[in-house]
């Protein structure tokens, strides 16, 4: 559990440095690297958000950061060989489930960030190249730097990002197994509602402030 909730503070500062569009021509390092000081700048100056409020927050991800986020295709990783047998109503509410959990999950790491910065490794790939990794590194305050690398796609609307690694571990596979459990039990539908849930029960739970 220790070990999750560090993936998910590091996936934080992750999703943080990919907040804006760009051309679809620029590089996918470039643009995280050119855009990802505006986001941290915004999580470490925001009294709101210092302050865990959950609607400034959600405000930042959404405005910043989902758009350039494939949720669909993440869900589909996530929930695997099931995600064919949903129908599109269900695809479209587990999705949107499944993105409300990872704002109110990362909202009170969000509100953690404090003097951490991120540093990119050169780009392995070709210009013809449609998915590509983008490597990087959180530098901490404290302690060793932390690796991160982005699993990114070209769409017809630019990059996006479908999956992210922290310290070794996908973010998709840290939920997959889960997934296929509540599935097992209770069907798609049943995922479904335990997400809903969860997110209910998050929306209620107070505001973290950063130490």
């Amino acid at each position: 559990m220790k070990l999750m909730k560090q993936l998910l503070a590091m996936a934080t500062i992750a999703f943080a440095t990919a907040a804006q569009a760009a051309p679809a021509v620029e590089a996918p390092d470039v643009l995280v690297k050119r855009i990802s000081q505006d986001v941290i700048d915004t999580a470490k100056t925001d009294k709101a958000i210092q302050a865990g409020d959950i609607k400034r927050v959600t405000e930042l991800v959404e405005s910043k950061i989902l758009p350039y986020v494939d949720f669909q295709r993440m869900t589909a990783l996530a929930a695997g060989r099931y995600w064919r047998d949903a129908t599109p109503d269900q695809q479209k509410q587990l999705s949107n489930e499944f993105r409300t959990l990872l704002i109110y999950t990362y909202s009170g790491a969000l509100s953690q960030i404090k003097n951490e910065t991120v540093e990119f490794k050169p780009l392995r790939a070709d210009p013809s190249d449609t998915e590509v990794e983008v490597r990087s590194q959180v530098n901490m305050a404290r302690g060793e730097p932390v690796p991160l690398n982005y699993r990114v796609a070209k769409t017809p609307a630019g990059w996006k990002i479908y999956d992210i690694n922290v310290l070794g571990a996908w973010l998709v596979e840290t939920y997959k197994s889960s997934f296929a459990s509540e599935i097992s039990k209770g069907g798609i539908d049943g995922l479904i509602k335990t997400l809903q849930a969860k997110n209910k029960a998050l929306a209620s739970r107070p505001a973290v402030k950063a130490k």
